[in-house]
């Protein structure tokens, strides 16, 4: 059995900032990583990101997708490489896969949230009792 292993990194201003978007197709797997790297980074930034700090990335995602067969002819693949530099920074499917995250960590902080909430009101209300049986128990 082959495993297909396919990785991009672009880089674009969304803006405000620079950002590096890690697209990442592994046996029929998708994930995406956001970067945010502030200012311009150089080539040299670049690439010490990729070899120091790309296996330490956790990409979101993990659905199945149909990756594509890369092209064993040269100009093909030089083709397909000008065709995508045209194309615009984020893919439709990374945008997705990002809002999906951004979605579960909503949901995430949102439990947590609520877990404090009914803690601390149990706590107050502990309190309360704890006031009250003291008012009772005499001088």
């Amino acid at each position: 059995m082959q495993i297909s292993v396919s990785s991009t990194l672009t880089v674009y201003h969304d803006g405000q900032f620079w950002v590096g978007l890690a697209e990442h197709v592994e046996g029929g797997r998708y994930g995406v990583a956001r970067i945010v790297f502030g200012a311009e980074p150089s080539d040299e930034e670049i690439l010490q990101f990729i070899t120091g700090k790309w296996a330490k990335l956790s990409f979101f995602g993990g659905e199945p997708t149909e990756a594509s067969e890369p092209a064993r002819n040269p100009k093909r693949r030089a083709r397909e490489a000008a065709r995508a530099l045209k194309r615009p920074a984020a893919s439709t499917k990374a945008q997705q896969a990002l809002a999906a995250q951004r979605e579960a960590m909503k949901r995430k902080s949102a439990q947590v949230r609520s877990r404090r909430r009914a803690d601390e009101a149990e706590a107050r209300f502990e309190q309360r009792k704890q006031k009250r049986k003291q008012k009772h128990r005499g001088h």
